[in-house]
């Protein structure tokens, strides 16, 4: 039953998006544009993806801490457990991949998702204590990859890989996807990238997350909102597109022309610009270093491009400043690692999984729905009702 609100509540004014509005309190992280600088819990996100694996981080959003060794080897252990699809999924996935060919893997995600917590019985999460809560959120988070890349290949007529339960989640995220053992320096660069993508403040997905989950909806059900969520180009967009820029300019010889045309134009730079950074995104700068480790004319290329698109800017546009966003050298990072464009925004999609599930507990301990109000702008009422 909807609660609604009382006819007497003031209705207070915000702005449009509700930018800048302040929701609720977090112990998970935040974004500080103006500074560059994000974080998980109290550590530097990019610091935790230089120097931490990607389960470490995982442990931290869901229990709080950084596990020690021990703490680390046991929940890699029971997190690789968990990758197995159910049987009764795996079983729908040919019927899903085919359905959602036309879309892409993310589309066909949310359907195995919705039927997962479906078939496993999941629980309204105000029927459940704190480590139910965990349980679930760990399974759905641990099966993802697992699922994204059976309906990648499945798509592409080839045969789901299996999961491996002796490689850590990324290589193991490459090994399904492309059945061959990764070399460990693209899977150390795959886990940075995923690790730098966990989680970003309060954004449209995860913001949606936590308002199904304030319904008291499972965790299955408050994850396949958010994947809707993501899959809408004003949010997720798409690292491919970036991609897509460097393939249009193909030479440096064509990079000032091609900027400067679509520059006088108005139109948008595909992985240049974010709603909060106003300076150099720092999940960028640690992709660009990456990048330049692997080295080559792709590399190249896209270093000569941002130099350009800045230097341009200051040209044509004094005082307005426009950064590399995340998907740009994270587009150039994962081509680099051998995956497919296709599989680029559902990769993005893996990690967050994880920032998502996070948020989802957090908000499962306030029992409170999160009900705004709208301001009605139509015609005013009470009108008479027109006779046929």
């Amino acid at each position: 039953m909807d609660s609604g609100t009382a006819v007497d509540t003031a209705v207070a004014a915000v702005p449009r998006g509700l930018a800048g509005v302040v929701v609720t309190d977090t112990a998970l992280g935040d974004v500080r544009g103006r500074e560059g600088f994000y974080h998980y819990r109290q550590y530097s996100a990019v610091d935790l993806a230089r120097s931490r694996g990607f389960e470490d981080v995982w442990h931290l959003m869901h229990h709080g801490r950084l596990p020690d060794a021990a703490e680390r080897d046991a929940f890699l252990a029971r997190t690789a457990a968990l990758r197995e699809a159910p049987a009764e999924i795996r079983d729908a996935l040919p019927a899903i991949a085919r359905a959602s060919a036309p879309s892409g893997p993310l589309a066909g995600l949310r359907t195995a998702l919705s039927l997962l917590g479906a078939s496993a019985g999941m629980r309204p999460v105000y029927d459940l204590d704190a480590g139910a809560r965990r349980a679930d959120a760990l399974a759905v988070c641990a099966v993802v990859p697992t699922l994204l890349t059976a309906l990648h290949r499945l798509g592409r007529g080839l045969e789901p890989v299996g999961p491996r339960e002796d490689l850590p989640y990324a290589a193991n995220y490459l090994y399904m996807l492309t059945g061959t053992e990764p070399d460990p320096a693209r899977a150390r660069a795959i886990e940075r990238y995923l690790i730098s993508t966990v989680d970003h403040g309060f954004n449209a997905s995860t913001f949606t997350a936590r308002v199904i989950a304030s319904t008291g909806a499972d965790v299955a059900a408050a994850l396949t909102g958010a994947i809707g969520a993501l899959s809408g180009p004003l949010h997720g967009g798409a690292p491919s597109r970036a991609l897509d820029t460097l393939d249009a300019i193909g030479t440096p010889d064509r990079i000032r022309p091609w900027i400067t045309e679509r520059v006088l134009a108005g139109e948008r730079i595909m992985g240049f610009g974010h709603p909060v950074y106003r300076t150099e995104d720092p999940r960028s700068r640690m992709l660009r270093s990456i990048a330049e480790s692997f080295g080559g004319p792709l590399v190249e290329l896209a270093v000569r491009v941002e130099k350009e698109v800045v230097a341009i800017l200051a040209e044509l546009k004094p005082g307005r400043e426009l950064h590399t966003n995340v998907e740009f050298y994270a587009g150039v990072v994962m081509e680099l690692c051998g995956l497919p464009r296709q599989m680029f925004t559902p990769t993005f999609c893996a990690a967050r999984t994880v920032g998502w599930s996070a948020h989802i507990l957090e908000q499962s301990a306030d029992s409170k729905i999160i009900r705004p109000a709208a301001r009605y702008a139509g015609p005013p009422p009470p009108q008479p009702v027109p006779a046929v």
